[in-house]
């Protein structure tokens, strides 16, 4: 078993608390199931957040599915003129069997831009 790391990201359409438990939920959800990974598989998450979004903590989404007992920190994304909006980002640690050509980073809809080279 290894330890890898697994890159996601999610835009939201509007800086609203409810909005970013759904949106950060579901790219945690993918996160685990493309990579057949379970809550106990986790060693940690670090979230970021583009400077815009102030209306919740994106680790509360994991707290919200079940994910209680990994540590999680969040943090502001640079503040990048021309950067994509609205944008929550993920650096999960993970133990797996998996090679690390065999991860399945995460970047929904739009966000997939981000990430041309390793998106799924």
């Amino acid at each position: 078993m290894a330890v890898r790391a697994v890159r996601g990201a999610v835009q939201l359409d509007q800086d609203d608390a409810g909005h970013m438990t759904e949106r950060v939920s579901t790219l945690l959800t993918a996160v685990l199931e493309r990579n057949e990974l379970v809550a106990d598989d986790l060693i940690s998450i670090w979230f970021t957040a583009t400077p815009d979004l102030h209306s919740d903590f994106p680790a509360a989404a994991a707290r919200a599915i079940g994910i209680v007992d990994v540590p999680l920190i969040c943090a502001q994304e640079l503040d990048v003129a021309g950067a994509m909006p609205r944008v929550v980002r993920i650096l999960a640690h993970v133990e797996t069997y998996l090679a690390k050509s065999e991860i399945a980073h995460v970047y929904l809809g739009a966000t997939a831009a981000l990430r041309k080279d390793i998106a799924q």
